[in-house]
């Protein structure tokens, strides 16, 4: 019997609202490595052919990976996948954060979605149990209010939810799926299958201990990590993602005035370190992990308004809302990641 995984992937058809859990055998678990391989046999398997990706024909797949929730870095990303409405191919995209821990922690190591509900809908699951929930009131919401208003209906703030803003309910091809409002699913345009289908969200809570082959050699290699990941400056916990941004434009290849250019006079201006003198106010993190890379960034300035609620830009927003675009000022580009993540739209299609 495989470790690291619950045997339980759960199946929902929105259409009829019929769930349904499916015990996969142990030659699907070692054969299709990870969200990715789980993802991509289901889809293989069982997406008609010829669909259109907006329709209820099309699948939402969500899946974990064996090490999914294990004490150690990396261990938080989970893929979702589906034909994608960008490119009527299969599509997939990972994340990170909590949600995916989470969710094996409810029991299951994925989800099924097919079908399309009549009206707005989240699904809640706890432990196991699975509801699907009215969501009318939470359409049209940005992602913060919505996750504000499905903790307080489920009444526990340490709630995880995968969702959806106004971009992926209007099916805009490039929308993406957000958890905790500042880790991202994006690239593929399935936060556009998420909201053809109705489905505003997935709300999870989980307390089940993961079975793991050797928990205690896990728990070993995350302890000689937080020993000896020493703190040095201008690494990523210390200034993020977008500390790349000077060495890729001194190197000629930051995307650059739409790509006419590969170098850009104002990097500095938008880099890590400037972010970290300037408007960084916390350093988040993914589960487990040691590193903390996650920026969350304040900007008030009278003309642009960024809070640390959405978190802050990673190096792919700032060269695609900042360098690619010609814009040189790192307060107007935190606002519009910050507008991007209320929407659920992606950060680099939309500068691109």
């Amino acid at each position: 019997m495989s470790k690291g995984y619950n045997r339980k992937i759960l199946r929902i058809d929105l259409t009829d609202k019929k769930i349904e859990v499916e015990e996969p055998d142990d030659f699907i678990y070692r054969n299709y490595l990870g969200g990715a391989g789980l993802s991509a046999y289901y889809i293989l398997r069982e997406l008609p052919k010829g669909i259109d990706p907006l329709s209820p024909d099309n699948m939402l797949v969500i899946m974990c990976s064996v090490i999914t929730g294990a004490p150690i870095p990396g261990a938080s990303r989970f893929t979702v996948a589906g034909k994608s409405p960008l490119t009527n191919a299969y599509g997939e995209s990972e994340a990170g954060g909590w949600w995916g821990p989470e969710l094996k922690q409810a029991g299951y190591d994925g989800i099924i979605i097919k079908g399309k509900s009549p009206k707005p809908v989240y699904i809640w699951i706890n432990d196991g149990e699975v509801e699907i929930k009215d969501a009318t009131k939470l359409w049209g919401m940005f992602t913060g209010d919505s996750q504000s208003a499905i903790k307080e209906e489920l009444g526990d703030d340490k709630v995880r939810v995968l969702q959806i803003g106004p971009g992926g309910e209007k099916l805009v091809r490039y929308a993406c799926i957000t958890n905790n409002l500042k880790h991202f699913n994006g690239r593929t345009g399935m936060g556009a299958v998420m909201g053809s289908k109705n489905l505003k969200a997935i709300a999870v809570k989980g307390t089940k201990k993961i079975d793991m082959a050797d928990e205690e050699s896990a728990k070993n290699v995350l302890k000689w990590l937080r020993e000896n990941y020493v703190y040095r400056p201008h690494d990523m916990h210390d200034e993020g993602t977008a500390r790349l941004v000077p060495a890729l434009s001194e190197g000629g290849i930051l995307p650059t005035r739409n790509f006419r250019d590969g170098a850009f006079e104002k990097a500095i201006d938008i880099s890590g370190t400037r972010m970290k003198e300037t408007i960084l106010v916390k350093r988040g993190t993914c589960y487990a992990c040691s590193v903390a890379c996650k920026r969350e960034v304040e900007v008030n300035d009278g003309k642009y308004v960024a809070t640390k609620e959405y978190g802050g830009p990673e190096y792919e927003t700032v060269a695609s809302l900042g360098s690619l675009c010609g814009v040189g000022d790192l307060n107007a580009i935190a606002m519009g990641n910050e507008i991007c993540n209320k929407y659920t739209i992606d950060t680099i299609s939309t500068g691109v």
